[in-house]
């Protein structure tokens, strides 16, 4: 039976990004203009915060120990004892309203990255990877909104969704190289309620996204077809990351914002205030699947 459980109430303006640690058991995720980076311990039940100078995309852990972060400029190593940050690569520094946005690691611990056009409305981010000797190498342009990069489980195909165009896409994928290729539609969601947010590969290879504005969780076939769907709590949720000792509770985030630009696609629900719970930190558990163990960061 599945179970919806609010874990954190941190009232995040802007959750996304969880990542799950398989080496600490804790769950990182970040509110993006709060700007804070969230740690949750499902083991103590404890979560604490770190303050960031600027917007923050995303956290991931690095294979030889620490953690790197996106913030709105690109990428920077961080010491969260101190706070120090070491920049490692800006991102299209040279578009001021575009800001860094989801990111993920391949089994070969490259990063993938894209960025999001601040006013919701124009194709100017690019998807970039990051590779383990810092060297950055951009993969494609014309982005609104980049989120929810993720591989299959035998790594030949890599998906993103660009969430105001209200499409997902697939690419084949080569792990060797970290090349993309043959980009198609996988899923559209113009006949959808949402838009599709972050999203994550289970064991069986099917893909999870979060649907923003709908507030569900969808669960799409190989062949892109829907498999099932599962009403969550509140409509804004933003993005999913399997977690747990059996990698088996499906961490949701969300968001308490309630002004958007839009981006030319109005389907924002209007609201004075967040629902109860927005921006909180949700587990799922009873979905008979378990996800995949994330790779850190090789860099």
């Amino acid at each position: 039976m599945v179970k919806i459980e609010c874990v954190v109430e941190s009232n995040n303006y802007l959750g996304e990004g969880p990542i799950w640690d398989p080496n600490k058991g804790v769950l990182y995720w970040v509110d993006i203009e709060g700007p804070f980076i969230w740690r949750y311990e499902p083991r103590s039940d404890k979560s604490n915060k770190w303050k960031m100078p600027m917007d923050v995309a995303a956290v991931f852990p690095r294979a030889q120990g620490g953690n790197i972060i996106a913030l709105a400029d690109g990428f920077y190593f961080i010491d969260f004892e101190t706070g120090k940050t070491e920049l490692v690569a800006k991102v299209d520094n040279d578009k001021p309203r575009v800001r860094m946005n989801d990111t993920k690691a391949d089994r070969r611990g490259r990063l993938f990255t894209g960025g999001e056009d601040q006013d919701e409305s124009a194709a100017l981010a690019g998807l970039y990877r990051l590779n383990a000797d810092l060297s950055l190498h951009k993969l494609e342009d014309g982005i609104i909104c980049n989120n929810g990069p993720c591989f299959s489980p035998d790594d030949k195909t890599f998906y993103r969704a660009d969430s105001f165009k209200q499409e997902i896409y697939a690419y084949d994928y080569d792990i060797e190289t970290g090349a993309i290729s043959n980009k198609r539609v996988f899923v559209s969601t113009k006949d959808d309620p949402g838009l599709a947010d972050g999203s994550t590969v289970d064991e069986e290879g099917y893909l999870w996204n979060a649907q923003i504005i709908a507030g569900k969780l969808m669960r799409y076939a190989p062949d892109g077809s829907l498999d099932r769907t599962i009403e969550m709590p509140v409509r804004n949720i933003t993005s999913v990351m399997f977690g747990g000792d059996a990698l088996d509770t499906l961490y949701v985030t969300s968001m308490a914002r309630v002004d958007h630009p839009g981006g030319g696609v109005d389907i924002f629900v209007k609201e004075d205030k967040p629902q109860p719970n927005a921006g909180s930190l949700f587990a799922v558990t009873g979905l008979g699947v378990r996800g995949l163990p994330e790779t850190p960061f090789a860099g």
